[in-house]
This record gives structure tokens, C-alpha cells and sequence, in this order.
């Protein structure tokens, strides 16, 4: 079962889905948490502008393989 869901979770269409979401919502999160420090050249996080993309990632794919293992 474990072996299925990680399969799952690398799947193209899935993965694919996953960095579409992190990619706007880590955008729009990284603008109100850091924005003033990108737009006025202050020192960005690098380490917290990483991980506000990575935790939509992880989000929106725990979401996708819970989903297809239900219906499974």
C-alpha cells in the first residue's frame, strides 16, 4: 500500500499539478511575507522563500494521492 502511494505521488500528472500549485500560491505567500525585502533589495530568506514553495508542493500532492486512494 505504502509502495503504491509513493508511486502515486511521483506520478507525471500528478507532480506536474503539484509545482503548478506551489508555484502560485509560493509566489503569492513569498510576495506577502518577503516582498518588501525583494522590491527594496533587502536580504531575502532564501531558506524561507524554499520552503514557502516546497509546503504547497507537499500540500496539493498529500491531497492528490489521499484522493486517488480513496477512490482506490
Amino acid at each position: 500500500m505504502q509502495n503504491t502511494m509513493y508511486r502515486t505521488a511521483f506520478r507525471p500528472d500528478i507532480v506536474k499539478r503539484s509545482l503548478i500549485v506551489a508555484l502560485v500560491v509560493g509566489t503569492v505567500l513569498n510576495l506577502i511575507n518577503q516582498g518588501d525585502q525583494w522590491v527594496h533589495s533587502g536580504s531575502v530568506n532564501l531558506l524561507k522563500c524554499l520552503l514557502t514553495y516546497t509546503v504547497p508542493y507537499c500540500v496539493a500532492t498529500y491531497g492528490a494521492v489521499s484522493a486517488l486512494a480513496r477512490v482506490r
